[in-house]
């Protein structure tokens, strides 16, 4: 008796084309899927510590200019400290015109970090609109090739005059098949789709929450040094 890794794989090259078509999709679209699971992951955990890292700092009562002169060195901050650093940057920017006032300050300070935080949506959702294809539309796929499958085995018995198992068997196993390597594509997309989109909304409320305690920072400070003028 053959193993049973053998056998599947006897049964996969035994199967109708339009059926070995649909476990090629559908196998294709899991391996795919799969590396950017674990890619997604990797950049959550990423992201995650880094704001754990930057609040800690943050809130500790460093200063704010000798943080922002450190932090504006590196090359394509992101995060929090990205949107800190796009938000100081204006501020002193703005602060530096003698006639301006300071919420119009705030108002610059704000768009600049909501320019940064679109830009750290982005990041954090690239690729989810593919596991959310992946998802929605391997059922309709593997349910294609279950019924292929089905529709081979009747009509396989079209012509029989005594039908047996081995006459509708594998037919049946066609669309067994097609079902198995569609739930193996469709569950893990699905799971992890879900999973990675309440991150994402975790992460930017977490975002919006600091955006608007350092606004009120930076506003008060306007407000400060408008008046020692």
């Amino acid at each position: 008796m053959r193993p049973d890794g053998v056998a599947m794989l006897d049964l996969v090259f035994r199967a109708s084309l339009p059926v070995q078509l649909v476990l090629a999709l559908l196998l294709g679209a899991s391996v795919i899927s799969w590396s950017m699971i674990f890619r997604k992951y990797y950049a959550y955990r990423q992201a995650a510590r880094d704001a754990d890292r930057f609040e800690s700092r943050f809130w500790s009562g460093t200063n704010l200019n000798q943080m922002y002169t450190e932090l504006s060195k590196g090359e394509d901050a992101g995060g929090m400290t990205g949107m800190f650093v796009q938000g100081f940057r204006e501020f002193k920017r703005l602060t530096q015109q003698s006639n301006i006032q300071p919420m119009d300050i705030l108002e610059g300070v704000q768009r600049a970090m909501r320019v940064a935080l679109s830009r750290e949506v982005d990041l954090l959702e690239t690729h989810l609109s593919f596991l959310a294809t992946v998802g929605s539309t391997s059922p309709y796929v593997g349910l294609f090739g279950t019924v292929w499958g089905i529709m081979h085995s009747f009509m396989a018995l079209s012509g029989a005059q005594a039908v047996t198992i081995a006459d509708v068997a594998p037919g049946i196993a066609e669309a067994l098949i097609a079902t198995a390597i569609d739930l193996f594509a469709t569950i893990p997309t699905i799971i992890a789709y879900n999973r990675y989109a309440n991150r994402t909304e975790r992460l930017v409320n977490r975002y919006e929450i600091f955006m608007e305690e350092f606004a009120s920072i930076l506003q008060r400070q306007a407000y400060a040094a408008r008046a020692e003028r």
